[in-house]
Protein backbone atom coordinates (compact mmCIF):
# COMPACT_ATOMS: atom_id res chain seq x y z
CA UNK A 1 0.00 0.00 0.00
CA UNK A 2 1.27 3.74 -0.93
CA UNK A 3 2.31 5.40 2.05
CA UNK A 4 -0.29 7.77 3.25
CA UNK A 5 2.65 10.69 2.99
CA UNK A 6 2.29 9.85 -0.94
CA UNK A 7 -1.51 10.13 -0.95
CA UNK A 8 -1.70 12.98 0.41
CA UNK A 9 0.80 14.19 -1.89
CA UNK A 10 -1.44 12.94 -4.82
CA UNK A 11 -4.64 14.54 -3.31
CA UNK A 12 -3.15 17.93 -2.78
CA UNK A 13 -2.36 17.86 -6.55
CA UNK A 14 -6.10 17.29 -7.35
CA UNK A 15 -8.11 20.55 -8.30
CA UNK A 16 -10.46 19.44 -6.54
CA UNK A 17 -8.87 19.19 -3.07
CA UNK A 18 -6.02 21.20 -3.62
CA UNK A 19 -7.13 24.17 -0.83
CA UNK A 20 -7.90 21.49 1.68
CA UNK A 21 -5.63 21.43 4.95
CA UNK A 22 -3.20 18.78 5.26
CA UNK A 23 -5.45 17.22 7.82
CA UNK A 24 -8.64 17.56 5.43
CA UNK A 25 -6.83 15.54 2.85
CA UNK A 26 -5.61 12.64 5.79
CA UNK A 27 -9.38 12.60 6.82
CA UNK A 28 -9.83 12.02 2.46
CA UNK A 29 -7.01 9.85 1.76
CA UNK A 30 -8.26 7.20 4.95
CA UNK A 31 -11.94 7.15 3.83
CA UNK A 32 -10.13 5.88 0.37
CA UNK A 33 -9.07 2.52 -0.92
CA UNK A 34 -6.09 1.50 -2.80
CA UNK A 35 -6.85 -0.68 -5.84
CA UNK A 36 -4.63 -2.66 -8.80
CA UNK A 37 -5.45 -3.48 -11.79
CA UNK A 38 -4.33 -5.12 -14.89
CA UNK A 39 -3.13 -3.71 -18.28
CA UNK A 40 -6.30 -3.63 -20.78
CA UNK A 41 -9.07 -3.12 -17.13
CA UNK A 42 -11.62 -0.99 -18.31
CA UNK A 43 -11.57 1.42 -15.41
CA UNK A 44 -14.43 4.07 -15.91
CA UNK A 45 -17.10 3.08 -18.85
CA UNK A 46 -18.34 5.86 -20.68
CA UNK A 47 -22.11 6.86 -20.34
CA UNK A 48 -22.23 4.60 -17.31
CA UNK A 49 -23.19 6.17 -13.73
CA UNK A 50 -20.51 6.94 -11.47
CA UNK A 51 -20.55 6.97 -8.00
CA UNK A 52 -16.05 7.36 -7.35
CA UNK A 53 -13.30 8.81 -8.28
CA UNK A 54 -9.86 7.40 -8.88
CA UNK A 55 -6.20 9.04 -8.59
CA UNK A 56 -3.64 7.14 -10.60
CA UNK A 57 -0.58 6.14 -7.96
CA UNK A 58 1.31 4.38 -10.52
CA UNK A 59 0.79 3.09 -14.21
CA UNK A 60 -0.82 4.75 -17.42
CA UNK A 61 -4.16 4.71 -18.78
CA UNK A 62 -5.93 5.78 -21.73
CA UNK A 63 -8.69 8.08 -22.14
CA UNK A 64 -10.91 7.43 -24.96
CA UNK A 65 -14.43 9.27 -25.92
CA UNK A 66 -16.93 8.15 -28.50
CA UNK A 67 -13.85 5.13 -28.89
CA UNK A 68 -11.43 7.31 -29.86
CA UNK A 69 -8.69 8.02 -28.01
CA UNK A 70 -8.15 11.52 -26.36
CA UNK A 71 -5.27 11.10 -23.67
CA UNK A 72 -3.24 9.05 -21.90
CA UNK A 73 -2.38 9.75 -18.18
CA UNK A 74 -0.15 9.52 -15.81
CA UNK A 75 1.06 9.47 -11.98
CA UNK A 76 -1.00 11.83 -10.30
CA UNK A 77 -3.71 12.13 -13.09
CA UNK A 78 -7.68 12.13 -11.41
CA UNK A 79 -9.88 10.24 -13.11
CA UNK A 80 -13.72 10.96 -12.68
CA UNK A 81 -14.14 13.44 -10.02
CA UNK A 82 -17.20 14.70 -11.16
CA UNK A 83 -19.17 11.46 -9.96
CA UNK A 84 -18.06 11.94 -6.51
CA UNK A 85 -20.25 15.46 -6.37
CA UNK A 86 -23.14 14.02 -8.52
CA UNK A 87 -24.29 10.42 -10.30
CA UNK A 88 -24.29 11.74 -13.43
CA UNK A 89 -22.73 9.51 -16.73
CA UNK A 90 -19.11 9.28 -17.09
CA UNK A 91 -17.91 11.64 -20.29
CA UNK A 92 -15.27 8.70 -21.46
CA UNK A 93 -14.17 5.24 -21.33
CA UNK A 94 -10.82 5.04 -19.29
CA UNK A 95 -8.77 2.06 -19.27
CA UNK A 96 -5.48 0.79 -17.91
CA UNK A 97 -2.93 0.71 -20.55
CA UNK A 98 -0.26 -0.94 -18.08
CA UNK A 99 -0.95 -2.40 -14.80
CA UNK A 100 -1.62 0.14 -12.35
CA UNK A 101 -1.91 1.20 -8.62
CA UNK A 102 -5.45 3.47 -8.10
CA UNK A 103 -6.07 5.14 -4.93
CA UNK A 104 -10.41 5.39 -4.79
CA UNK A 105 -12.76 7.38 -3.65
CA UNK A 106 -16.57 6.56 -3.47
CA UNK A 107 -18.89 9.57 -2.58
CA UNK A 108 -20.24 7.43 0.23
CA UNK A 109 -16.85 8.18 1.55
CA UNK A 110 -16.47 11.38 0.64
CA UNK A 111 -19.79 12.51 2.16
CA UNK A 112 -18.99 10.74 5.39
CA UNK A 113 -15.81 12.98 5.27
CA UNK A 114 -17.91 16.03 4.86
CA UNK A 115 -20.25 15.14 7.33
CA UNK A 116 -17.44 15.03 9.81
CA UNK A 117 -15.77 17.92 8.61
CA UNK A 118 -18.31 20.23 6.52
CA UNK A 119 -15.62 22.90 5.15
CA UNK A 120 -14.47 20.42 3.16
CA UNK A 121 -17.62 21.11 1.06
CA UNK A 122 -16.83 24.70 1.06
CA UNK A 123 -13.06 24.09 -0.09
CA UNK A 124 -14.94 21.69 -2.99
CA UNK A 125 -17.58 24.18 -3.70
CA UNK A 126 -15.08 26.78 -4.33
CA UNK A 127 -12.68 24.37 -6.32
CA UNK A 128 -15.68 23.47 -8.85
CA UNK A 129 -16.61 27.10 -9.18
CA UNK A 130 -12.92 27.72 -10.21
CA UNK A 131 -13.11 25.04 -12.71
CA UNK A 132 -16.61 26.37 -14.50
CA UNK A 133 -14.68 29.87 -14.84
CA UNK A 134 -11.81 28.62 -16.21
CA UNK A 135 -13.85 26.58 -18.97
CA UNK A 136 -16.35 30.09 -19.41
CA UNK A 137 -13.02 31.78 -20.44
CA UNK A 138 -11.72 29.05 -22.72
CA UNK A 139 -14.52 28.84 -24.39
CA UNK A 140 -16.10 32.26 -24.91
CA UNK A 141 -13.16 34.20 -23.91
Amino acid sequence: MASLKASLQHLRNVPLFSSCSNKELERIAKAADEVNVKAGTLIVDQGQTGREAYILLKGVAVVRRNGKKVTSLSEGSVIGELSLLDHGPRTASVSAETDCTLLVISQRNLYGVIDKVPAVAHKLLSALATRIRDLDRAYYG
